[in-house]
Order: structure tokens, then sequence, then C-alpha cells
């Protein structure tokens, strides 16, 4: 919907500009969160358990159980503004430098929004997994599934070589509803800024940092380079499985950030100012608590 008023090649500049600068460049929160395109404000997302092993009996019918969460989009929105003068003075580059920067900035703020939901992941204040329980809980069960004995994905350990041995072991022996180890592949550290070298040192450097025995360190290698990010908590460290088919979170995406509206207010300053407004809805939401695992918060 565009106003009166507003040159065509600003609409198109916004437009294009917009575009480019959402493409301009991938973000950490790739590897911790899948995005999945809406087709409503609210949907009850429903995922079936884990399919059952081969049994041998031909008698024995085994069945899978339903997990469902419901998601809702957010409304997210940027205005810009550039004023008349600008225009007739041929500075529109302004508008295409703010522009770009609005495109970014949703970008930075889905990336800011994941990495706020896992540092939170031990409470509910965006919301619960699954299960009910927080995403990083002592008592995860799936109700009605043939395994019901709690697990356990809430550590409180400071990192270290040595604590980071244990929360692999405890990562890997995750089991599924049916009771089978879901063995994933625990590769990518999340830490705050304040944790970048020890990780660092965890995942690359090929001796291990902790003693003076300079024995190998059995993880350089095996995982990706960590990634920081500032939104955690200084003692906050994660350990997820990023390359599996889903990841620990969910990006719940209703519309794709869009120009939506552009106007021109000629009582403003400058012979008047052409506004454009850009617009999205999503909202970021708790996966498989399987996927991830909280070395301490």
């Amino acid at each position: 919907m565009i106003g009166g008023n507003v040159p065509k090649h600003l609409v198109v500049a916004a437009r294009t500009g917009f575009l480019s600068s959402m493409r301009a460049q991938s973000y950490p929160w790739q590897q911790v969160a899948s995005t999945l395109n809406m087709d409503a404000r609210t949907i009850d997302l429903v995922d079936l358990g884990a399919p059952p092993m081969p049994v041998n009996d031909a008698a024995v019918v085994q069945d899978h159980i339903e997990k469902t969460i419901q998601v809702e989009a957010k409304e997210w929105n940027i205005s810009v503004w550039i004023s008349d003068g600008a225009v007739k003075d041929d500075q529109t580059g302004q508008l295409e430098m703010r522009v770009r920067a609005a495109g970014d900035n949703f970008q930075k703020h889905i990336n800011k929004r994941v990495f706020q939901v896992l540092n939170a992941g031990d409470g509910t204040t965006y919301g619960s997994c699954y299960d009910g329980q927080g995403f990083f809980d002592s008592d995860h069960v799936d109700k009605g599934a043939s395994y019901t004995t709690n697990q356990d994905n809430e550590g409180a350990l400071a990192l270290s070589l040595d604590n980071f041995n244990d929360s692999w072991i405890a990562a890997r022996k995750f089991r599924d509803d049916q009771g089978e180890f879901t063995e994933y592949n625990y590769d990518l550290l999340v830490v705050p800024p304040d944790l970048w070298t020890v990780a660092r040192n965890i995942t690359g450097n090929l001796e291990a940092m902790d003693t003076a025995n300079r024995e190998q360190n059995p993880f350089s290698g095996l995982l990706k380079p960590p990634v920081s990010s500032p939104h955690l908590d200084t003692t906050a460290w994660y350990l997820i499985a990023s390359s599996e088919m889903h990841k620990p979170l969910i990006v719940a995406m209703r519309e794709q950030p869009h120009l939506q509206h552009a106007w021109f207010d000629p009582q403003q300053p400058d012979g008047g100012r052409h506004y454009f407004k850009f617009y999205a809805r999503y909202e970021v939401f708790y996966g498989d608590w399987r996927l991830a695992y909280q070395g301490n918060t």
C-alpha cells in the first residue's frame, strides 16, 4: 500500500535495498534454530515421536506418540523517513543506507531473540517445551511413551575441558520416547564472549589446555568453531546438535520482513517527509530438548 506523492523510484529503492540487506550475510542463530513458515497467525505444531524399533514378533503392534506445541507469531515494525528536500537534492543515498540498516536489523533482531530464548531455556519466560517443562530441565518425560524415565539436559558445571566431557557424555546418552539412544552429533558450543577463549581451546586446541601434561585433547577437530553471543549470561554455555535435520529452537515465520507501507507527510520540515514502514511477523519457540544440553546458566 503506497500513499500519495511518494516518488516511485524511492519505493523501488526501498524494496531493493531492503532485500539486498536481508541476504547480505548469515547469522549465528541459523546454527541454533530452524525456520518454520506458518500459514496462519497461530498454529498447533504436531509431531510424531520416535518410530519403533524392529521386534521379532509379528503379533506385536507398536505405536507412535504425538507431541504438540502451539506457536503464535508476533508483530515487529521498523519505520524510516527521508525529507522531500533531500530527495530534490538527489541525496537519496541516505534513504538507501537507512533502508539497508532496517533490513539488517530485522535479522539482528531474530539473532538476538534466538539467543535470548536459548539463554532463558531453564525457565518459562518465553514458553515451555512440548512436554510442559522448561526447555532445560531435569524432569523431561514424554507422556504416554514407551520410555518414561526422567531425563536431564540441565547441567550446572563451569566450562572446562573435563566438565565439557561430562556434559558431552550426558547428552550422548539421551534416549528417544521408545527408549533408544538418539545418538545425535553434538558439534557446537554456544557461549558468551566471556567464555569464548575457553570454548575455542576445547574445540580447536590439539592439546588439553587445563594441565601441564600436554595430553591430547580428544575433542579437537570434532566440533565446529564456537558461536559467541553477548545475549547470554556470562557463565552460560550450551552444547548443540547443530547438524541434525532439525534444530533445538524454531523461528516461526508468518510474514517475512517487507515494505508494508509508504506515505508522504507535507507538514513536516524541509518540504515534508517520505515515510517507509517495514513489517514482519515471527517468534521463537522451543523444539526438541534432546538437541541441546545446558552446561551452565
